[in-house]
């Protein structure tokens, strides 16, 4: 079989599947990308680029749908380049959104297309409209609308699609429905797994003599995942925790929603805002993944919190590894986690109840090491990439086999 994977930043949430695919000598794993760094044994790495950014004058609602197109029509330009080469695929799996699969049915007209959707756009009721102290205006409320054009264009033309979560699943149209599958991408469970009794030291970092260590781990930090309200927390917890250290994981930089002015970051303000004892907070920019695992394998409690919107693999990666996770009350985490029963979940706006949650974990050790029992059950019988890979090669092999022609939906 030969598989198209078509995603800008490689191999992101293909990594497994086109691994597994590419070790089967039966199968040509071609993956067309921007990422010009990272390098997988037995995938032939094709690279796209877009002729040039999206123009400075364009209409503000319609500069992502721009960016769409140019990176669409950089892939067609591959696609025939790779049709010349003599490679053409039997099926093309694309992540919607960004463009890359746009222009896919024009390049290869007979050839299925199974899209990932990962999120759909709403200016009410989800992520936008989440903080009542950042309304939207009326121009943002056009905006959001018409940032789903690509990703219509997608669910109009792909014979298949799939999106990790139900709750995700639910934000797109009804009438596309038919068309999705949930099927969660998985995680290494033998990798993310519990270490009793395992203390945290990193190169610079050693807090092996720390009995009460809280995580927080974030590809950055921005309100999107609560890290304002998670930095005012901190100064709650050591109020009440003396001996308790505090691990940030990941960059100083936003990668959601919106940036504050004049450059500066929210690390930078929060700090500013809350009066913290930082000899008990520790920042470690984003790690290696060994790293990462020794931090929420010692973790004593892991806060992660989140608007209503994309559910992020680290909380499943925490649960994985039995991790007590204390998580937003948001739609997506409640999707995952019961309170009381396999975690706990909190007030997402309220700092306080946040300290008051991870004091209620260090004060009741006994009744929590059920709760981490029950995380790490969770993640294996719902989330173990050794359950779900097969269910992902299966849906790809399912749709290349049907060829570019309607069929049942795929129910998992």
């Amino acid at each position: 079989m030969r598989v198209l994977f078509l995603h800008s930043n490689f191999p992101a949430q293909y990594r497994h599947i086109a691994i597994a695919l590419a070790q089967d000598p039966r199968n040509q794993v071609v993956f067309g990308t921007k990422n010009q760094d990272v390098n997988i044994p037995g995938i032939h790495k094709a690279i796209f680029e877009p002729n040039r950014e999206p123009h400075p004058t364009t209409h503000h609602y319609v500069r992502s749908l721009e960016s769409a197109v140019l990176h669409g029509q950089a892939v067609f330009k591959l696609c025939d380049q790779l049709r010349q080469k003599g490679f053409v695929p039997d099926v093309i799996c694309g992540h919607s959104g960004w463009g890359p699969t746009l222009y896919i049915k024009d390049a290869f007209p007979d050839k299925p297309l199974l899209c990932y959707f990962e999120w759909f756009y709403h200016a009410r009721g989800s992520d936008s409209d989440f903080d009542p102290n950042d309304p939207l205006t009326v121009d943002d409320l056009a905006r959001i609308r018409t940032k789903n054009a690509p990703i219509l264009l997608d669910l109009y033309t792909c014979d298949r699609g799939l999106s990790p979560t139900h709750w995700q699943k639910a934000q797109f149209p009804p009438e596309f429905h038919n068309k999705i599958s949930v099927l969660h991408d998985g995680v290494d469970t033998e990798y993310f797994k519990p270490k009793p009794g395992a203390k945290l030291v990193l190169p610079n970092l050693d807090l092996s003599g720390v009995d009460e260590i809280v995580t927080y781990v974030g590809r950055g930090m921005e309100p999107y995942r609560g890290f304002p309200q998670f930095i005012e927390s901190i100064a709650y917890i050591q109020e009440r925790r003396p001996n308790c250290h505090v691990v940030i994981v990941g960059s100083d930089r936003v990668c959601y929603g919106k940036s504050l002015p004049n450059g500066v970051t929210y690390k930078d303000y929060m700090l500013k805002k809350v009066p913290l004892d930082l000899s008990r907070v520790h920042f470690t920019g984003s790690l290696p993944y060994g790293q990462y695992l020794q931090v929420i394998q010692a973790s004593s409690v892991h806060v992660y919190l989140t608007r209503p919107f994309v559910l992020s693999w680290s909380m499943i990666e925490a649960l994985s590894t039995g991790c007590l996770v204390l998580g937003s009350d948001t739609a997506p985490v409640r999707e995952v986690i019961e309170d009381g029963k396999n975690g706990l979940l909190v007030d997402f706006f309220s700092p306080q109840k946040i300290a008051e949650r991870v004091d209620e974990v260090f004060n009741h050790p006994t009744r929590m090491a059920e709760l981490r029992e029950n995380a790490r059950k969770t993640a294996l019988e719902r989330y173990a990439l050794a359950n779900l890979l097969p269910q992902h090669l299966k849906l790809i092999a399912d749709v290349a086999s049907k060829g570019s022609k309607p069929s049942m939906p795929y129910i998992q």
